[in-house]
């Protein structure tokens, strides 16, 4: 069975980019963990069922969408066939024999696809260019709207923008900005849960030259709204690192109003510093105008390591 499936911690780009790559391979969406609260507001206001928890690709061809990093696919995907892969970041994943893999420097997942989509090149991929229903429209201009951060982030595209636009128009919404404010206010819920569920929220790993990184985000609009959590977020870093074996965590929360991030760093924080030339207070700091792991986060971090 075709199964598509995004990364661990699935975020509203990864989820809705696997609805919509399945519903155009006649496959399978899946999800590798707990929805949060926005993606769920997504799915609910546009009528869409939450894709299938998958545990195992054995058995499966895989379609690997919005990561290519072998510690965010499923565990054993070496037990199943990945046939496709299709993602904004940096390629990750080395394959035994030839696939298709379609990676754009752009601000989503859902970008690539609507890009296909518009360009009648989904063929290309082996896939339908079946109709653009509103429903699967406002899935995709959701997962943009939610990367980008409302066009907000630094890894936002001209072509986010247009598709995002051709996708408001096919899904009937007349005020992206408005759409997209409501999103964040899903987001920013996330704030309510507990800290568990917060540090696990948008948590990925690293394997930076044999360095074993975690990066954790957040996106608030008031970083204020997690000062009373903040210790125990903390806390459970601190236990994380020790028991799953991490050189070092970074864990970014995203003031979306301010257009910046607060960065707690546990491990080895020096490497940090080291890496941004910046210096913490009390393993903390408030970074200007920082609001992409992909494109400002982890890039430094693998710059360091693979000198050091």
């Amino acid at each position: 069975m075709k199964i598509v499936v995004g990364h661990k911690n699935p975020d509203t780009d990864t989820i809705c980019s696997s609805i919509v790559m399945a519903y155009f391979m006649d496959a399978k969406p899946g999800r590798q963990g707990e929805l949060n609260p926005e993606t769920k507001y997504v799915l609910e206001k546009f009528g869409v069922p939450e894709p299938e928890l998958i545990t195992s690709a054995e058995g499966h061809e895989i379609i690997m969408v919005d990561h290519t990093e072998e510690s965010q696919a499923l565990d054993d995907f070496d037990k199943g066939e990945v046939i496709t892969i299709i993602d904004h970041h940096k390629n990750g994943m080395i394959t035994s024999k030839p696939i298709i893999h379609l990676t754009k420097p752009v601000g989503a997942t859902a970008t690539i696809i609507a890009e296909l989509y518009f360009n009648n090149s989904l063929g290309f991929i082996g896939a339908k260019n079946k109709e653009l229903t509103p429903k699967m429209a406002g899935l995709l201009l959701s997962a943009i709207l939610s990367d980008t951060v409302l066009f907000n982030s630094p890894t936002t595209t001209e072509q986010d923008r247009v598709m995002a636009y051709k996708l408001a128009d096919a899904a009937g919404i007349d005020d992206i900005e408005a759409f997209g404010k409501e999103l964040l206010k899903a987001k920013s819920t996330i704030v309510k849960e507990s800290p568990e569920k917060i540090v696990q929220y948008d948590f990925k790993e690293f394997n930076m030259n044999g360095n074993k990184i975690g990066i954790g985000q957040v996106e608030v609009v008031d970083a204020a709204d997690l000062e009373q959590k903040e210790k125990e977020i903390v806390d459970i870093l601190k236990r994380k690192v020790v028991d799953e074996n991490y050189r070092m965590i970074v864990f970014a929360i995203t003031d979306v109003l301010k257009k910046g991030s607060k960065v707690l760093v546990l491990g080895n924080s020096e490497d940090f510093e080291k890496a941004f030339n910046i210096k913490l207070e009390n393993g903390a700091a408030f970074m200007e105008g920082v609001m992409s792991r992909k494109k400002q986060l982890v890039p430094p971090l693998e710059e360091f390591y693979k000198n050091a």
